[in-house]
Formats: structure tokens, sequence, C-alpha cells
């Protein structure tokens, strides 16, 4: 079995062990050694794990801000504000780590919202929502403002 081989072999029966096995061999600049092709795959789906992570926190940052804005139960209005501060804190360090995230941002946000409406009338049925966001979509503001105390 060639080196290559064993590569292949091990990137599909261990990752973790291929991880280490390839971070060795870049410190020792071992090129010729290492899996070139799972390489590259393992940095694309670095990039798209992030994408996925950005459209999810935001997704359920909107739909908690949804559901603080406009469904009328004061008894979960904590709840939904300590998420509100959670998912802001993890888009904001995701943001901090890798700032071309931003542009994707407002690709998704559009769907981002959808996706939040949707599953909020979902589970909220007897209450209006309306159809588009209200508010400033900015980054900036969606990461801090605290829209619910001008709407109230």
């Amino acid at each position: 079995m060639t080196q290559a081989q064993v590569q292949k072999t091990l990137y599909q029966s261990d990752l973790v062990a291929w991880l280490d096995d390839t971070a060795i061999k870049l410190k020792q600049r071992q090129f010729e050694d290492i899996d070139i092709d799972s390489l590259i795959e393992e940095i694309e789906g670095l990039a798209g794990r992030d994408r996925r992570e950005l459209k999810h926190r935001l997704v359920v940052l909107l739909n908690h801000l949804i559901k603080r804005l406009y469904v009328n139960l004061p008894n979960d209005y904590r709840g939904w504000e300590l998420t509100i501060r959670e998912q802001r804190r993890q888009l904001t360090d995701l943001l901090e780590q890798s700032p071309s995230l931003c542009n994707y941002w407002v690709e998704i946000f559009p769907v981002a919202w959808k996706t939040a409406l949707s599953e909020t009338r979902e589970d909220y049925p007897q209450f209006h929502l309306p159809d588009e966001w209200q508010f400033c979509a900015e980054i900036n503001a969606l990461l801090s403002e605290k829209f619910w105390e001008n709407h109230e």
C-alpha cells in the first residue's frame, strides 16, 4: 500500500488520527506525504461549517427576537432575552474570528428571517407576526439593540 493509500484509508477510518498525522507532517514539512485532496476537502468543509453555524445562530436569534417583540407572554420574556444574549455573543465571536462572514450574513439574512418567521408562526399561530423585519437589519444593530424596549 502506498503512502497516499495509507493516508486515504486513515482519513476515511479515523478523522482525528488523520488530522493529527497531517499536522505533524505539515510541521515537519513532509508535504509529499500529505493527502492533499483530503486536506482540501477538510479546509473547504471548515468554511462551510462556519457558514452553517452563522445561519443557524442567526435563525435562532431572529426567532427569539420575533417572540420577544410580538408574542405577548411576559413570563417567557426573560428566557427569550437570555437566548438572544447568548446567540449575540456566539455570533459576535464567530464574526470576530472570520470577518468575511459579514458578507455572508447580508446574503442569508432574508432566508434566515423567513425561516425564523415560519417557525415562530408555527409555534404561536394565535399571534400576529409581520411579514418583514421592521427594524434595522444591520449587523451591529441586530447584535446589540433591545428592539423590544422601543416597541412596547
